[in-house]
């Protein structure tokens, strides 16, 4: 007989089974988790990703900026702006500047491209989180008020009570904070010349209405989030090239056609490179070059900027400015580095594939990315923009200036009935030129 507290004995194994044998209380398939599954054994996208290192983080944060308080060295006052022109920072209490640590000396992303192993991300380009909010609140601890900032359309705020000015210097999670900044050099009334130079240029096609709207004083200073990427990888191409043997020409002279004869050969190249600060942009509405809808694509026309000259992030920087936020993570911009760096590893092999002069198509291409840098940056530029109605809500057009070199290019509505003109009147002056030189030499 059993007592309450012992657990009633196990039945008893069926004929021809043991206490392991086929029906025992043992013979029941594992739980799920109950054992580690090998990595090893899994098909190959579930395995790398399973065996690829985790992301190696670089904090990059500002410790001493985190309760929002951007205080002058000498005075501890908190009015502090961007001197303009330059890469300092100035108190306006007592005057005193100072300049921002560069990140590349900082951090040294600058160093150790070629042993790049894994994924190594600095702290302001982490994964931003879905349910983040925009609205970061500050105490102050001069009044004790609560001052919000909406990082939305601003990264600085000035509490109403006592006038200290508080700025987003912790890198929150919604990737309105980045680990860098460029600073602006070209001020506003050069970048207004500079559109206004770009346009007089081509004015006598622009659409009527452009002209008649054309207002550059309206240019924008804006910092664009985009991801600063260092890489080491190698890649392999094969194709074929092709090396002329013969030119020659078949049939009479109404209908002459000139043939080529080419050796063929199966070629294949291997090559292993860096890149040091790769621009990605981590907006998706810049990153959208949606030729019918807009001109993002003249962005990357005033490229490259000098990145190196990047200093760690300060709210400061971008008083008097505006921002957007960085919403695409790594995973998302993966595919467009892959793109950037295979077109890298085709320039890289060019040089060595002269002999085949009637080219080389390359029919397969295989990369290996070793390791990835990821910084998150803001850049400087100025944007003039136009909205051209039309069909399926228009085009909008962009003027761009490098906010650092003044590299200037844009897009300017034209009237196509004007271009058409100068077409056709380009072709008879044309035709009036071979006519001339006909009769001349009769």
């Amino acid at each position: 007989m059993s007592t309450p507290n012992t657990p009633p004995p196990l039945p008893a194994a069926p004929p021809g089974g043991g206490p392991d044998g086929p029906g025992s209380p043992r013979d029941v398939p594992p739980a799920p988790g109950s054992f580690p599954i090998d990595p090893h054994t899994l098909p190959p996208p579930i395995r790398d990703e399973l065996l690829a290192p985790d992301p190696e983080a670089i904090d990059t944060s500002a410790q001493e900026l985190k309760d929002g308080l951007n205080r002058c060295p000498r005075c501890g006052a908190t009015d502090i702006r961007h001197k303009p022109g330059t890469d300092l920072l100035v108190c306006l209490y007592c005057r005193h500047e100072w300049d921002g640590a560069r990140v590349e000396e900082a951090y040294g992303f600058g160093e150790g491209i070629g042993e790049l192993r894994g994924t190594v991300i600095a702290s302001g380009a982490r994964d931003i989180e879905a349910d983040s909010s925009s609205l970061m609140s500050f105490k102050c601890s001069g009044c004790g008020a609560e001052v919000t900032v909406n990082t939305e359309s601003s990264m600085t705020a000035r509490c109403h009570w006592c006038r200290h000015v508080f700025g987003v210097n912790e890198q929150v999670a919604n990737g309105a904070v980045p680990d860098a900044v460029l600073p602006f050099h070209i001020g506003k009334d050069d970048a207004v010349a500079r559109i206004r130079q770009f346009v007089d240029k081509r004015r006598l096609f622009a659409l009527k209405a452009f002209k008649e709207q054309f207002t550059p004083e309206n240019v924008t200073g804006v910092y664009l989030p985009y991801m600063i990427v260092d890489g080491n990888a190698s890649a392999v191409v094969s194709g074929k090239g092709e090396i002329q043997t013969r030119e020659y020409t078949r049939g009479n002279d109404k209908n002459k056609q000139t043939y080529y004869d080419a050796d063929v050969y199966q070629v294949e190249r291997q090559v292993s490179f860096t890149v040091d600060d790769l621009p990605l942009e981590s907006s998706a509405a810049r990153g959208n070059l949606d030729v019918q809808a807009n001109t993002n694509n003249i962005i990357n026309a005033i490229l490259p900027f000098d990145t190196k000259n990047a200093v760690k992030w300060n709210a400061a920087y971008l008083n008097g400015f505006s921002s957007e936020k960085r919403n695409l993570n790594i995973d998302r911009l993966n595919p467009r580095l892959e793109d950037q760096l295979l077109s890298i590893a085709r320039a890289q092999v060019a040089g060595s594939v002269d002999r085949y002069d009637r080219g080389v198509r390359w029919e397969r291409e295989a990369l290996d990315v070793h390791g990835t840098r990821w910084v998150a940056m803001y850049l400087p530029v100025w944007l003039y923009s136009y909205h051209q109605p039309g069909a399926n809500g228009g085009m909008l057009h962009y003027i761009a200036v490098n906010g650092r070199t003044g590299e200037t290019m844009g897009s300017v509505p034209v009237q196509h009935w004007k271009l058409l003109l100068a077409a056709l009147t380009a072709g008879t002056f044309i035709e009036g030129i071979a006519f001339w030189f006909l009769v001349a030499s009769s």
